[in-house]
């Protein structure tokens, strides 16, 4: 016996429906996994993970995805930028710029590693908030929290980068490395649903919370 055409119909559009969100339901999955998998990395890592860093593209290519903090950080730009706009990862091209050539110059900041841990956290709550307001989020300073929050992660960068010939390898190793992750994360949130992005803006929230307890304790004892 043929199907009825309404229920030929329905059938062929609830199909691709169900496939679609299978699918996202499986990448959603695979994306809190990976941010469950930091955590535990992070709990795991000493409090102050930075040091010199070997020259090399390939050195430079594994840094900013090997230390905890940063491949984080890189990845709430993406759920930034996500949330909110894609203009965000412009501004935070220029903020590892100007803070990678405030760190390769010397500079430095109080309470550095404190201030890069709560950037996490802060990148987390931004994109907690844009998804909460029903009224659109003003971009000049959600530009002025990405920039500042990725430049305080590339003036580390910037102190630890090698000083010697390799370093222009090492920075271009870096920068793909960044530019892989913060775009990948932009690009497979833009394909699943808004709760996704949500969930693990709290888990980023948390990491970034979890991630200053070791700096605030080495100022404490300090």
């Amino acid at each position: 016996m043929t199907q009825p055409v309404s229920e030929r119909s329905r059938s062929a559009v609830t199909g691709p429906m169900l496939l679609r969100s299978a699918r996202c339901r499986s990448l959603g999955t695979l994306a809190l996994c990976g941010a469950a998998t930091a955590l535990a990395l992070l709990l795991d890592q000493p409090a102050q993970a930075h040091g010199i860093a070997h020259g090399g593209i390939s050195a430079g290519f594994l840094h900013p995805i090997s230390g905890v903090d940063h491949l984080l950080l890189l990845v709430g730009v993406g759920a930034a930028a996500s949330a909110i706009a894609s203009q965000l990862l412009l501004w935070a091209l220029a903020g590892a710029i100007g803070g990678a050539v405030f760190g390769a110059m010397g500079g430095s900041l109080p309470a550095q590693e404190l201030l890069a841990a709560l950037a996490i956290t802060a990148l987390a709550l931004l994109v907690l908030r844009s998804l909460r307001s029903r009224q659109r989020t003003q971009l000049g300073a959600c530009a002025a929290l990405v920039t500042a929050a990725v430049a305080v992660h590339a003036l580390l960068h910037g102190l630890e980068a090698p000083a010697d010939g390799s370093g222009a390898l090492w920075w271009l190793g870096a920068f793909l490395a960044s530019a892989l992750v913060s775009g990948g994360s932009f690009l497979a949130l833009r394909r699943l649903p808004m709760g996704c992005t949500r969930g693990l803006a709290l888990l980023l929230a948390l990491c970034g919370g979890l991630a200053a307890l070791g700096p605030i304790g080495a100022l404490l004892h300090g």
